[in-house]
């Protein structure tokens, strides 16, 4: 059982959650999710299952998409709504200057990654410090926001909605909380949701009570994509018989067994005469040589 499950991930359970009781449904112990989301939070959260965990780390690192809500005027620990108020106040910047400070912060940007956070220092998770109201030092790290959009302000209610792209590691909460500073009144977000990573989307991801029915009556497969979908702008070649055993042993192959030509450096996806997805190589030098193998 190899894949990738597009897991619709709802509100209240923890990424791990998830994991544990994808095992229970798959009959399976080799799961790994692609990145934590916040018990808060719900959305996309790509599940690989079998020899398809070998691209998690992958995953991981792909950029991702969420539509956010935040509240002005607020501030929090933990910044977002379920902390505790460290201050409140009444915001006066107009929805002019809000939405200008927002998209200022589209492009690279400093975040220093907040106390409730599951980053480890010295081997402790930094949440389990702030639990015990211990302050850690932290660095400040810098990741990029590619583009804000859909922003919506509610003047009345001091709410705004707005959809983010950004790169890996990127806390959406710290952002809001940002934006706040920034405008003088601090911000406290109130809700997240995961729509995207990578390839996959909300519009076709599964709740694990839906994966749970599907696997009951019908194929574990039926729920799976296969991990091929990652590399699908890499060129693809059908491997002759006798090649495939060098293949599933992990070993490099001639570029002169193929009448193709290769630029050094070029992943390939190699597949058998069946069309099964069997691995990815690299071109280094007159040998393809395994990147990963999925067989």
């Amino acid at each position: 059982m190899d894949g990738i499950i597009n897991v619709y991930k709802e509100k209240g359970f923890t990424s791990f959650d998830v994991v544990a009781k994808l095992r229970g449904i798959l009959k399976t112990k080799k799961i790994g999710h692609t990145g934590t989301l916040d018990p808060m939070a719900e959305g996309v959260l790509p599940v690989c299952v079998g020899t398809a965990t070998r691209v998690c780390g992958l995953l991981t690192d792909r950029n991702k998409e969420y539509v956010t809500d935040f509240r002005l005027g607020i501030v929090t620990d933990t910044q977002d709504i379920t902390g505790k108020v460290l201050s409140e106040c009444e915001p006066s910047a107009s929805e002019a200057e809000i939405i200008d400070c927002i998209n200022s912060f589209v492009g690279t940007i400093s975040q220093l990654t907040p106390m409730y956070s599951a980053r480890k220092v010295a081997g402790k998770k930094l949440y389990e410090y702030a639990r015990q109201g211990i302050e850690v030092e932290r660095k400040t790290k810098t990741v990029k926001i590619y583009s804000i959009t859909d922003i919506t302000v509610n003047m009345e209610k001091h709410t705004v909605s707005m959809r983010v792209l950004c790169e890996k590691g990127t806390y959406i909460r710290t952002l809001c909380n940002d934006i706040g500073a920034k405008l003088g009144c601090g911000a406290a977000m109130t809700a997240l949701k995961r729509t995207r990573v990578d390839v996959f989307s909300d519009e076709n991801a599964l709740k694990l009570n839906e994966i749970e029915f599907l696997v009951k009556n019908g194929s574990p497969e039926t729920v799976m994509f296969s991990p091929d979908i990652l590399f699908l702008t890499c060129r693809k070649l059908i491997l002759a018989e006798k090649l495939e055993k060098y293949v599933l042993n992990g070993n490099k192959l001639h570029i002169g067994n193929f009448d193709e030509e290769f630029t050094e450096g070029e992943p390939v996806r190699l597949y058998d005469g069946n069309g099964r997805f069997l691995a990815l190589y690299k071109k280094e030098g007159d040998f393809l040589k395994t990147e990963a193998i999925f067989c």
